[in-house]
């Protein structure tokens, strides 16, 4: 009975030492709970924060596997009362989850198909084989496209790419860390740069036009074009700059993976009926993206789209349940689910006017301090609710800080795409953190350096570009 006790205890303080974090998480958290609850916020919204900064904490230090994080914002939602069953599924499984399951799925078909390699292999015939030039490539192309279809379909689309080059420069993945690291942000950070080119680059370039519209403002697709496309191309070299020194990858050439993709793309069959029908498919779900999104779901789309690839026999459905990562699928519908949570309870209004309320004195006195709030609010919420949510609740408060409603409302919907701190932050994030080659503590590491200087960058072009072209 002594011995059992003794290796009950043994057991119990070795969990608990693996599980630290876990549990200094979950102690804040209770210490939070029993505050009183600030004037002007309600309880439900109080719990919200709380979950939120617990899950905050969790995602940091991973103590344990970020779809158990998921699970705990699920279900702590319930129990903490910020909504029931019913409220928390339906916010759970929305139209954006739908679209990050189908667009994984999609890249498995792309992957089964053989298009990743031929696709790589086109990309590595403009980029040259160094690794820094293969890097920007990869950046580049991921933010042109992202500026006109989004940075959800583009992330899907090249992820298995990127993975494709990573795997033919070694079959171990320890032994390419920073390669892995710096293929994989290239691609994500790319389509979070390129979104803010167009009013469809993403959700939240259309929200803040339609407040515009509301204030008797509009702008047309091409000046939306003209007042943030310059800074794509300022934020690119950049940008990959930063990822390049960040990580320092294990191979600058990449010779020996070149040969072996044109080895593999040589040998491989060639290009039939059905590989090209697969690419009319995808065409047809892109227009379906393009055209119809609004009326049917970009999440509805896709997985039309994989409902004829499972018709046709494209793919099978065991393909794409071995090789579809399902836990990344509960973290992003967990995460959505919190930031609805967050939003409808009004803690995201709440918090949104204590920031400003306390740099009120500062917006009016400073030149320029209103920017520097602007950006640096809506950074930190977009990385906490999706960037769209994060125009959504901040767009009607900072169009009415200043007089210029145009600049604030474009400089918002840009600073919403800053989106680089963690794996959950983005869909773009999360699809790239779904190839397991990149951890949640690296988007961390890369994260903050690109924020900062993203941020710097922002403000001094609005400040400087902007005036020169009114």
């Amino acid at each position: 009975m002594l011995g059992f006790s003794n290796i009950s205890l043994s057991n119990f303080l070795f969990w608990a030492t693996q599980k630290k974090w876990f549990i200094y998480a979950i102690f804040i958290g209770f210490i939070l709970t029993l505050l009183p609850t600030p004037n002007g916020l309600s309880v439900e919204g109080k719990t919200s924060i709380v979950i939120l900064f617990v899950s905050l904490i969790l995602i940091i230090k991973e103590p344990i596997p970020l779809p158990a994080i998921a699970i705990f914002m699920l279900i702590s939602q319930i129990y903490g009362g910020v909504d029931n069953v019913d409220g928390i599924a339906k916010s759970f499984m929305s139209d954006a989850v739908f679209f990050i399951m189908g667009s994984l799925m999609l890249a498995v078909v792309i992957i089964r198909q053989g298009w990743d390699s031929r696709i790589a292999l086109g990309i590595l015939k403009i980029t040259g084989n160094k690794t820094s030039g293969i890097a920007l490539g990869f950046l580049s192309i991921s933010a042109i496209l992202a500026s006109f279809i989004g940075e959800h379909t583009v992330a899907a689309i090249m992820l298995p790419i990127g993975m494709t080059l990573i795997r033919f420069t070694s079959s171990d993945i320890s032994k390419v860390k920073n390669l892995s690291a710096v293929i994989l942000f290239s691609i994500a950070y790319g389509c979070l740069i390129g979104s803010i080119g167009t009013p469809s680059g993403g959700g939240r370039n259309v929200i803040m036009i339609n407040y515009l519209n509301q204030s008797d403002i509009s702008i047309s697709y091409f000046e939306w074009m003209i007042r943030t496309y310059p800074f794509i191309f300022l934020q690119i070299p950049i940008v990959n700059w930063v990822i390049i020194k960040t990580f320092k990858p294990e191979y600058r050439i990449l010779d020996s993976s070149i040969r072996k993709l044109v080895i593999k793309v040589a040998r491989s069959r060639s290009i039939t009926g059905r590989n090209t029908l697969t690419v009319f498919i995808f065409f047809l779900i892109f227009l379906g993206w393009v055209f119809f999104s609004e009326k049917f779901g970009l999440g509805t789309i896709a997985l039309t789209g994989v409902f004829l690839y499972l018709l046709g026999g494209f793919v099978k459905w065991s393909d794409l349940n071995r090789n579809t990562h399902w836990g990344v699928i509960i973290l992003f519908g967990a995460t959505i689910s919190l930031g609805t949570s967050i939003r409808s309870t009004g803690a995201a209004m709440w918090l949104a006017d204590q920031i400003l309320y306390f740099f009120g004195a500062l917006i009016e006195s400073v030149p320029f301090f209103s920017d520097v709030v602007v950006v640096l609010m809506t950074t930190g919420m977009s990385n906490v609710l999706s960037s769209s949510a994060t125009v959504a609740v901040l767009g009607p408060i900072t169009l009415n800080l200043v007089p210029n409603m145009l600049d604030i409302g474009l400089l918002t919907a840009m600073a919403s795409s800053f989106s680089y701190f963690t794996a959950v932050a983005a869909p773009a994030c999360t699809i790239v953190y779904s190839s397991g080659m990149v951890k949640a503590k690296d988007f961390i590491r890369i994260g903050f350096r690109v924020g900062l200087v993203s941020i710097v960058l922002l403000i001094m072009y609005v400040n400087i570009f902007w005036p020169l072209i009114k």
